[in-house]
């Protein structure tokens, strides 16, 4: 589906103020773990560019995992079926564990994935996102890293896909409905 040039000018927030505030959360993070053994899991698609980045500046040793759920199932709406696509065992038994997301929406995915870390017995579990939703939340999640808290609009961009397209825009932006997406759903989740 095409999307009309001006819907990917309405940008949110721009590359620049990503960087930033990625930095800023690299250096909060170095300093929360020092001394401590990190496992950063990474929920697969929309978080691999800000994961890429944000381990970056993070001042530790690291372990990585990547995590892959399906809620959408082809739908622009989330499903109350969530379902891993990938998932791993033992990799976080007894270690601290922040879990990386792009967005927080209604918090069904994040309650998901934390009952399932849960019972692999980390040490802690923590959730960093690049953006927070609290508006549309449906379900409690504590969030300690927050990038950025956004309205409820539907943002593309950064790792953020409309119909698997728009990721790679370095910036975020609001994906407003035209006449040829008029079914583009208000939010993310």
């Amino acid at each position: 589906m095409e999307i009309e040039k001006s819907a990917l000018n309405n940008v949110l927030i721009s590359e620049t103020q990503i960087r930033d505030r990625i930095q800023e959360l690299g250096k909060q993070i170095s300093q929360d773990y020092k001394n401590q053994e990190l496992v950063l899991v990474c929920v697969l698609r929309g978080a691999t560019l800000f994961f890429a980045d944000l381990v970056r500046e993070i001042s530790l040793p690291l372990t990585f995992e990547f995590l892959q759920t399906s809620s959408y199932n082809d739908s622009t709406e989330p499903s109350k079926n969530i379902e891993f696509i990938r998932a791993g065992d033992n990799y976080i038994k007894h270690k601290h564990v922040l879990i990386i997301e792009d967005i927080i929406d209604t918090g069904q995915t994040l309650k998901f994935l934390v009952d399932h870390l849960q019972s692999l017995n980390p040490r802690t579990i923590k959730i960093c996102t690049l953006l927070d939703k609290p508006s549309r939340r449906q379900f409690s999640v504590s969030v300690d890293y927050i990038g950025f808290e956004i309205p409820n609009v539907f943002v593309i961009g950064y790792g953020l896909d409309y119909s698997q397209m728009y990721r790679n825009l370095p910036y975020i932006a609001v994906l407003e409905a035209t006449s040829e997406n008029t079914s583009q759903p208000s939010t993310n989740v």
